[in-house]
């Protein structure tokens, strides 16, 4: 009877892995496409934490179906349960598991956080102090590969306003070339703000009166979402823009035809808002803190 007992437990480990390991590759397909570098270590991780998740859901209602079919009490039976006390292995067992599970968990994340270069949060700025501190970036597993695109990033209530110094072009649009590395310099003229690409798998906030060195790797060309995770005022919700990753001659192409063009005012959700509430034209019920003044750049969306 023991050898059977045995025999089912292991089959059913078994099949719960597999199932588990199924879900876990399913995750992949929940996130939008890998559109940098960064991005693949991100998901590997997502499926890994779906895959153990899954493993621990599945086994935990398992054993409770099981025990709930099997082992109930009868329909008449109001007898109490045996007086069992406590049982050191068992207590130690389901000490120890949790342990290895959050150190296994712990560490994975860290070697993944260690190759994108992520070097937390005391080095996330510049202090501008004697002793001088490097800023947090992140990175692909080659960490040595010197950015070859040098971008400005303003954040500000509520636009983005990106500069490419090298060119004097300024776009309220991000263009980035697929598979070379890019340097983000991140400044913002108020408040924190959130810089988040869902595509890209990262974010980084954005501090007032400090510098933030922010690198990564694009590599599929399309058209994203940039975002501002940090809730920072008003019409925080507007503070979006297009990222378009393209082919290094394309960029160029870009960055060529945009050096022609005259600046001009950009247009701006959130100041075209404002002013239908101030107009009395829409109620939103809250008040309203005023925008910044709409951007003038070579380019806008």
């Amino acid at each position: 009877m023991k050898i059977w007992n045995v025999s089912i437990i292991i089959v059913s480990a078994i099949a719960l892995t597999l199932v588990s390991l199924w879900i876990g590759q399913q995750a992949y397909s929940w996130l939008p496409p890998q559109a940098a570098a960064e991005s693949q270590l991100i998901d590997d991780l997502f499926s890994f934490l779906v895959t153990l998740g899954a493993f621990i859901f599945l086994g935990v209602t398992a054993t409770v179906i099981y025990s709930v079919t099997f082992h109930r009490a009868g329909k008449y039976d109001f007898k109490d349960g045996p007086p069992i006390e406590g049982n050191i292995t068992v207590e130690v067992v389901w000490t120890v598991i949790p342990i290895l599970l959050v150190l296994w968990i712990a560490g994975y994340s860290y070697q993944v956080y260690d190759q994108m270069a992520i070097r937390g949060p005391m080095e996330v700025v510049h202090l501008h102090t004697p002793m001088g501190m490097e800023s947090a970036y992140a990175a692909p597993m080659d960490s040595s590969t010197k950015p070859v695109e040098n971008i400005e990033v303003n954040a500000k209530q509520w636009a983005w306003v990106f500069r490419y110094p090298n060119q004097g072009v300024t776009s309220t649009e991000l263009h980035l070339p697929s598979d070379r590395r890019v340097h983000l310099a991140m400044q913002s003229e108020d408040v924190i703000h959130g810089f988040y690409i869902p595509a890209f798998r990262l974010k980084q906030d954005i501090i007032p009166k400090r510098t933030i060195d922010f690198e990564f790797t694009p590599i599929r060309v399309g058209k994203y979402r940039l975002t501002d995770s940090q809730f920072s005022g008003a019409y925080f919700a507007t503070m979006q823009a297009n990222v378009v990753v393209e082919s290094a001659e394309d960029y160029d192409k870009w960055l060529a035809e945009v050096a022609t063009h005259k600046p001009s005012p950009a247009p701006n959700q959130a100041a075209a808002e404002y002013t239908l509430q101030t107009k009395g034209l829409i109620k939103t019920g809250w008040p309203a803190v005023k925008p910044a003044q709409p951007p003038l750049v070579n380019y806008s969306n």
